[in-house]
């Protein structure tokens, strides 16, 4: 199976900030597909479902928003890994997470690579002990020179911001379907871009 885990904090106090954008993103594919993220399993709130591509393909997913805050988000990733049918997390892993080195809304996907400074992510690569990890980064934009990242990351959204994350969340839930229907380098050509220099997108199918 594959399992798609988006990164950020529990509760109400954090559900709008920028540090949740990877829960955001997760929980829009799930309404997206029809997956139910109702469990509570892995130490996170868990929800498996299909996944149907154009050519008839269905792939099993399963969708993981870990609760033990961001900087243990390590300890649900290795229990599901252990827990669930994962063949190979450097293929069958996609974790998903905010990045204040990308613009507002930008994203990046990548096959593996070091933590950028990025706790959540580092605590990850640490418990899984490999660094092969695919992720999707979503932009949340740099603070104002002289302020606080970590403050920054902890706030809300700006009300300009909140009024064009739909479509921007709609669009990473797309590159998380490219990634599972036609592969990471076909999806990473195609969502690695900036928004409005893609091309019609065609249906993401396996190669």
């Amino acid at each position: 199976m594959k399992l798609i885990v988006g990164l950020g904090n529990p509760g109400r106090r954090y559900a709008a900030t920028r540090h949740n954008v990877g829960f955001r993103v997760a929980e829009r594919f799930a309404r997206t597909h029809g997956i139910a993220l109702r469990e509570e399993r892995f130490g996170g709130i868990f929800g498996r479902g299909v996944v149907r591509g154009e050519a008839d393909e269905a792939l099993d997913v399963g969708l993981l928003l870990p609760q033990t805050f961001m900087n243990l988000s390590g300890d649900a990733i290795a229990a599901a890994l252990e827990g669930l049918e994962i063949e190979d997390a450097s293929r069958d892993l996609l974790v998903v997470l905010d990045d204040v080195d990308l613009p507002f809304g930008r994203l990046r996907l990548r096959p593996g690579g070091g933590a950028g400074g990025h706790r959540g992510l580092a605590h990850v690569l640490e418990r899984v002990g490999r660094r092969d990890l695919p992720r999707l980064r979503f932009g949340v934009g740099r603070p104002a020179e002289g302020s606080d990242t970590v403050e920054y990351v902890l706030e809300p959204f700006s009300a300009e911001e909140e009024r064009a994350l739909p479509s921007l969340l709609e669009r990473a839930a797309r590159a998380l379907r490219a990634v599972l229907l036609a592969g990471l380098p076909a999806a990473m050509n195609r969502y690695n871009r900036e928004p409005e220099d893609e091309t019609a997108e065609a249906p993401e199918r396996n190669e």
